[in-house]
């Protein structure tokens, strides 16, 4: 088959293949802005210290996430985390009319295409619709380089525009997410045959999912609590500590995230298990049996969802913890003394942790409408048939409602505790360490007398403070309510199709 043949039949289709590309790009874009944005921030240089800058900070920003060194690393791991629900949503987008696709693809194979060439078909489908995406996410950001570039009147910029990262750098993130699309697809298609009678998938489950889960949940939390210890431990061996703790971070980070979004299989399973054993109503029943038949669909359908949720929970914590060492501050300078000032740059931080949090649940939102959307219209020949039978529109969109929400309930539940423990083992306490202050205990005239002053001096000590942080419940509660109501949403925008879905005209559908 000829590379231009092989292009039009992989960009054919009807009007749900269009939006599919269509949304596929919009996800690559949305992640491309996201991987610049961080790569931008590595980029920033870091001036030569001197006596007017000792600390070699970056003065031309006004914004202490890109003046400090020290934080542009979290800075940057905050925007690539960003980048997981957005591919968790093009993951969604790609799923976007697979049963007509399914359908053409056994056409072409009827017509005498091999199987190889039906996958190559799928896969250039993906990557084409990624490059695209990368390519005006590309433009997108050059230009809004440009146009974002005001500095102010002490010529202080509020964004890195005056950076830009190395070709090569950039050529990574337009080129690589298309690749890691097309990858991340071919992996997905070795479970499925495609034949001219149609396509089947090789992934038959005779039992529920092993709660192994737990295993990555465990060394995920495990892994974050190491971190300051080992720092402790080995504080000397700088060359070790600038491999060894951002390791724990990523590795204790990803398992966590990775059991968290397995266990929801796990427990969708075993909540059909419940409802099918005490359930007694027809719509529970039926998502009873949906929930057995398929448990891994919460796992995709939540996995970004459950991603923000984790990373909220675990700043959370972290804010907490902020809040407890600002009050050990202050206590400890009212011990002293002293006028006890605040610091809230940390917590003005986290504000901006919370509004990318924000963000995440918004677009794991859209990949919730299109999951839901889509497993919908996928299974309309069996809701029209019962319909058909008797079956109430009502009770379908009930039982739709029950697949949705008794996976959701305790994997959110999951999600925010894991995201708390991951925070609470970073930053188990806050402490204060003890100070000394030399006091002038004599009269004003005495204590200004340099001959006399030496006789009543003082010294006055200041004892050592710590405090474990409180569990942050008023936020964590915002955080599950506000995620829960995302689910919510999208059932009901998800019903909106079920009565058009219902119709017992799709009985005859091909």
């Amino acid at each position: 088959m000829r590379p231009a043949t092989l292009v039009r039949l992989a960009l054919a289709g009807n009007r749900t293949d269009t939006a599919r590309v269509v949304l596929t790009a919009l996800s690559a874009l949305l992640a491309t802005l996201a991987g610049l944005a961080a790569l931008t921030v590595l980029a920033i240089p870091t001036p030569t210290a001197t006596e007017e800058n000792p600390n070699r900070w970056s003065e031309q920003y006004h914004n202490a996430l890109l003046v400090e060194p020290g934080l542009r690393g979290g800075t940057a791991f905050a925007l690539l985390m960003l980048m997981l629900p957005v591919l968790a949503l093009a993951g969604q987008c790609a799923r976007l009319g697979a049963p007509a696709r399914d359908r053409r693809l056994a056409a072409l194979r009827l017509a005498g295409a091999t199987p190889g060439q039906v996958t190559r078909l799928v896969v250039l489908e993906t990557g084409v619709a990624a490059l695209l995406g990368t390519l005006v996410g590309l433009g997108v950001y050059l230009v809004g380089r440009d146009l974002l570039h005001r500095p102010d009147a002490r010529g202080q910029l509020a964004l890195p525009t005056d950076v830009l990262p190395s070709p090569g750098a950039l050529a990574g993130v337009v080129l690589g997410l298309p690749v890691v699309a097309a990858l991340a697809t071919t992996v997905m298609l070795c479970t499925v045959t495609t034949s001219p009678l149609g396509v089947s998938r090789r992934a038959a489950r005779e039992r529920g999912p092993r709660p192994w889960a737990g295993f990555l949940i465990g060394l995920g939390v495990v892994s974050f609590a190491a971190v300051q210890p080992v720092g402790e431990r080995f504080d000397d061996n700088e060359g070790l500590l600038t491999w060894l703790v951002p390791l724990l971070f990523v590795l204790g980070g990803f398992a966590a995230m990775i059991g968290v979004v397995i266990g929801t299989g796990w427990i969708s399973y075993h909540c059909g298990r419940l409802l099918r054993r005490h359930a007694r109503t027809a719509p529970a029943l039926l998502a009873a049996g949906r929930l057995m038949a398929d448990p891994w669909a919460g796992s995709r359908t939540f996995a970004a969802l459950l991603t923000a949720v984790i990373f909220g929970a675990g700043a959370a914590a972290l804010r907490s913890y902020f809040v407890t060492q600002d009050q050990l501050d202050r206590q400890q300078s009212q011990l002293a003394g002293a006028d006890g000032g605040t610091h809230p740059f940390y917590l003005s931080t986290m504000d901006l942790v919370d509004a990318a949090v924000a963000v995440a649940i918004l677009i794991a939102a859209g990949g919730l409408i299109v999951a839901l959307v889509e497993g919908i219209v996928a299974r309309r020949r069996a809701y029209a048939a019962l319909v058909a039978t008797g079956v109430p529109r009502g009770a379908l969109s009930r039982s739709v409602a029950w697949q949705a929400l008794t996976p959701a309930v305790p994997a959110i539940l999951l999600a925010l505790t894991v995201g708390a423990l991951l925070g609470r083992g970073l930053f188990p306490k806050a402490v204060r360490g003890g100070s000394s202050t030399q006091v002038c205990t004599a009269t004003a005239e005495l204590c200004a007398d340099p001959a006399t002053r030496e006789r009543y001096l003082a010294v006055i000590g200041t004892p050592g403070i710590e405090r474990v942080p409180a569990v942050p419940l008023e936020h964590l509660a915002w955080l599950g309510a506000g995620a829960l109501a995302a689910v919510l949403v999208t059932v009901g925008v998800g019903l909106l199709f079920l009565r058009t879905s219902t119709a017992l005209d799709e009985l005859r559908t091909a």
